[in-house]
């Protein structure tokens, strides 16, 4: 039996989703319904739309892939300005949005977006224009190291470009494991409420909406927050920006229906809308075990999971409750291509032998509307490379990374990196990560500090850190930072 038009989930074993009130917009002329609160794209897609644009040369399709701002298969014309991320842009009554199908251009008189442009400011719309410590990044890591610098009595100003605080942990549905001081059986979507809770009393300041622009000496941080253009002078700054999700690339690895993993929690566990009927998923890790099973939930059908290692590189539980679902794990397989017109219809998948390449005459076809990729994410290191950061390529770790030492801080004095952006691990392990961020910076700071609180809170931040890296799962990150120490150590 098909989905009908309508994707938004009315029901759901964990999640309630409290959308705002109905809203009309137009798309290309037609009237669509969506709600305040949600963006553009998630509106458009729940209306069963999934072509956003063509592409410039070619005019082939595009569509929903990311959900975070980093690739450009999003980008439309709103209210006659173009080239506007729909994934991340809120939705607002009347709004009037347009494919594109070329670099765009903005519509003479079409009102500015955003609001009225404002001259540069040192400090617009309340921020400060200077902060002991900046944060950079509201997810666990961003929000942990604004906790432990602020339990110092450190204060901070967290700025974040997405509307509400929590990073990734706002779409986890899952449980965490662990001990109690990791979060053990506390879902994601919990755990990020939690931080914020105990952020509140602290003196710290969260600034949603607020997209850093660039790093500058000082440091000084550039930002773009309601349509102004600020700068925020820090004495110490904590760059927690997170990661952003690879690519594979195969034969209409471009087509509508084809996302990353993140891009389909958010569809589901944020705004509450399944990304399509059938779905392939491309990847046995973690993330691929654990946005499979979310997808059951939401009552998606899961064809199956493919992964090109001979085993699954997730924890056996996710792939023991994927398994007990009926959907089929199948290690040594690799996606050939997609197929459809301005969509994905089906897939081919096939064996894949030592050399990674298939095996002739294993390929198949599969029927899905949806492909899910979890390859593997790449910590976001720009912002840190612009502060004038040294880097280094660590496998392990990811790709290119920001040098660091075992305390966070990266050859700009003064500058400290924590989570993803220091290094692909764990959502727990980027709390604990945070949190030494957040004590090493305030320790660098010239300010009085509780010297044994400190290093009560270190030495448990460091015992954390050790328990999680310590089993076979931490074998890798492990490794990369072990490398990543010494390459910091010899640059010094």
């Amino acid at each position: 039996m098909r989905r009908p038009p309508a994707l938004r989930i009315e029901s759901h074993p964990i999640l309630e989703f409290r959308r705002g009130r109905e809203i009309t917009f137009e798309l290309d002329g037609r009237e669509l319904k969506g709600y305040e609160g949600e963006t553009i794209a998630a509106a458009i897609h729940a209306a069963g739309v999934r072509v956003l644009r063509r592409s410039i040369r070619l005019g082939h399709p595009r569509g929903f892939f990311c959900a975070i701002g980093r690739c450009s298969s999003c980008l439309m014309t709103v209210n006659g300005v173009p080239n506007v991320m729909t994934c991340v842009t809120p939705l607002e009554p009347g709004m009037k949005v347009e494919t594109q199908t070329d670099k765009g251009s903005v519509v003479q008189g079409a009102p500015p977006f955003g609001g009225e442009p404002e001259p540069s400011s040192d400090a617009p719309n309340g921020m400060p224009s200077h902060a002991p410590l900046a944060i950079v990044g509201s997810g666990p890591a961003g929000l942990s190291a604004a906790i432990a610098a602020g339990a110092l009595g450190v204060e901070s100003v967290v700025l974040d470009e997405n509307e509400a605080p929590g990073g990734q942990l706002i779409k986890q549905t899952h449980m965490f494991f662990g001990s109690k001081e990791h979060y053990a059986r506390v879902r994601g979507v919990d755990i990020g409420g939690r931080l914020v809770e105990e952020l509140a009393p602290l003196p710290s300041t969260l600034f949603q909406r607020t997209t850093v622009l660039g790093i500058y000496p000082g440091p000084v941080v550039s930002y773009l927050r309601d349509g102004r253009h600020g700068r925020l002078s820090a004495d110490g700054l904590v760059l927690a920006t997170g990661a952003s999700e690879n690519m594979l690339a195969f034969p209409g690895s471009d087509l509508p229906g084809v996302y990353g993993a993140g891009a389909v929690q958010t569809l589901m566990n944020v705004h509450g809308v399944v990304p399509g009927e059938r779905v392939l998923m491309v990847g046995a890790g973690n993330i691929g075990l654990i946005v499979a099973y979310q997808l059951l939930q939401a009552g998606v059908d899961v064809a199956a999971v493919i992964e090109g290692l001979p085993t699954i590189g997730g924890y056996h539980v996710h792939g023991a409750k994927i398994r007990r679902a009926g959907v089929p794990i199948e290690t040594s397989h690799t996606i050939v291509r997609a197929e459809g017109h301005d969509r994905v219809e089906r897939t081919v998948i096939a064996k894949v032998g030592r050399n990674w390449e298939p095996v002739p005459g294993s390929e198949r076809e599969i029927e899905v509307d949806t492909v899910c990729l979890a390859v593997g994410l790449s910590p976001n290191c720009e912002l840190a490379l612009m502060a004038g950061c040294d880097e280094a390529y660590v496998a392990d770790l990811g790709g290119r990374v920001a040098l660091h030492g075992s305390n966070l801080q990266t050859s700009v004095e003064g500058v400290f990196l924590a989570g993803d952006a220091s290094g692909i691990e764990e959502a727990s392990t980027a709390m604990l990560e945070g949190r030494l961020a957040g004590l090493a910076a305030a320790e660098s700071l010239d300010v009085e500090l509780d010297r044994d609180a400190l290093a009560e809170m270190r030495a448990e931040a460091e015992s954390g850190l050790a328990a999680l890296r310590a089993g076979p799962f931490g074998e890798r990150p492990r490794a990369g930072k072990e490398k990543m120490f010494s390459l910091r150590s010899s640059a010094d």
